[in-house]
């Protein structure tokens, strides 16, 4: 049997209910419909059963090798980011500490161990040009298109791919916010003036700094699989972007929103209370990295007022879960508060993000090595 009822996987957890709920949010334990009844959800039973190994003490080998892969054991060595007590480390340095007064072009410098970074604009252009398109859909286009002209990474030097590296992020923030007729201005700078608010340049620089890097998380991951294979970095980057847009990655704000238009039909704690008892995960609120919270959000959400339904949502999902908000809700909140586009949230993370990719695709490429796991085979027995 593979899908158990909540009171099976609670009996088995030996937790209460809202446990159950807060280790589904954190993506630990998987949730579908019942069939039978769509009041009800159902939960994996081997998920259930592995946390309740994990809580008692017993993982077998192949647990541990199997949590390597689901926030478990470092997987890759790496010197670029840590998540240390709680706290988010570039190279040594507190994340937190640098957004205070450094710039995205900074923290490339920092992450791709190089001399001054600056992301030029293409030249050609002396006014504003808005893409036509949505920026996400006009950044997968271009990166398709450069991955069909770029060379592989095979045999190049260090300099000529920070080269590369910078290149592909100055025409990637080209085409998500558009050309405009100041030069050199940092990164942040350009998207208060696309997006007409220079009172959020400030929480923007903070805001993509600290979205910078974020050790191995899933687009970092698929980016540095990618990078293994020796594909040109524009494949890196496409793999890193094209994993961001899940639900549970980049797009989580946009699950925020859903909950909160509930809330505002339902009110809060009956919207809170409803998408826990399906069995959903909550959106934006806790990390399993950072037990005690976000420092991300917490700086974040330090800097500005949440409108009174975020801070609302807020009070009630830690109240009902103990979670608290992550550093997707600062996102949301922040795009909320400064009224910039719907899809800020992704825009912001992805025009961050993209510069740990590069970091950790220039990384993965001096190891020489090919990312290759082995698959734990739990299908119908061999036969020879």
């Amino acid at each position: 049997m593979t899908w158990i009822t909540s009171s099976e996987a609670i009996a088995i957890l030996g937790v209460r209910p809202q446990t159950l709920y807060a280790n589904v949010s954190r993506g630990r334990i998987r949730v579908k419909p019942d069939p039978a009844d769509s009041r009800r959800s159902l939960y994996h039973r081997s998920d259930v059963k592995g946390l309740a190994g994990q809580r008692s003490g017993r993982r077998a080998a192949a647990a541990v090798a199997a949590s390597t892969i689901d926030r478990g054991d470092p997987i890759l060595p790496s010197a670029i980011s840590t998540i240390q007590d709680g706290r988010l480390y570039y190279r040594g340095h507190d994340a937190v500490t640098l957004s205070e007064t450094a710039s995205l072009e900074e923290i490339a410098a920092l992450l791709w161990e190089t001399g001054p970074v600056h992301f030029h604009q293409a030249r050609g252009h002396d006014v504003v040009s808005v893409p036509a398109r949505s920026p996400l859909n006009a950044a997968l286009e271009l990166l398709a298109e450069q991955i069909g002209e770029a060379h592989p990474t095979l045999g190049l030097s260090r300099t000529v791919l920070v080269g590369h590296g910078a290149r592909l992020c100055s025409n990637l923030y080209d085409t998500m916010i558009g050309r405009q007729a100041a030069e050199a201005q940092p990164v942040h700078i350009r998207l208060a003036a696309a997006w007409s608010s220079p009172e959020a340049e400030d929480i923007l620089r903070r805001a993509l700094v600290l979205l910078a890097d974020h050790e191995l998380n899933a687009s970092t991951f698929a980016a540095r699989i990618c990078a293994s294979t020796r594909a040109p970095l524009s494949a890196c980057v496409l793999a890193g972007l094209s994993t961001l847009t899940g639900p549970f990655h980049g797009a989580a704000s946009k699950m925020l929103l859903m909950l909160m238009q509930d809330a505002k039909k339902i009110g809060s704690k009956q919207a809170v209370s409803q998408w826990l008892s399906r069995g959903q995960p909550l959106p934006t609120f806790g990390q399993p990295l950072y037990p005690e919270g976000d420092p991300r959000a917490a700086s974040l959400l330090a800097q500005f007022r949440p409108s009174d339904m975020f801070a609302e949502i807020c009070s009630v999902a830690e109240a009902m879960t103990g979670e608290l908000p992550n550093i997707d809700f600062a996102l949301a909140a922040l795009a909320d508060a400064y009224a910039l586009p719907a899809d800020s949230p992704f825009i912001i993370f992805a025009l961050g993000r993209v510069v740990g990719w590069i970091a950790h695709s220039l990384e993965q490429i001096e190891t020489g090595r090919l990312i290759r796991p082995r698959a734990q085979y739990v299908g119908p027995m061999l036969k020879k």
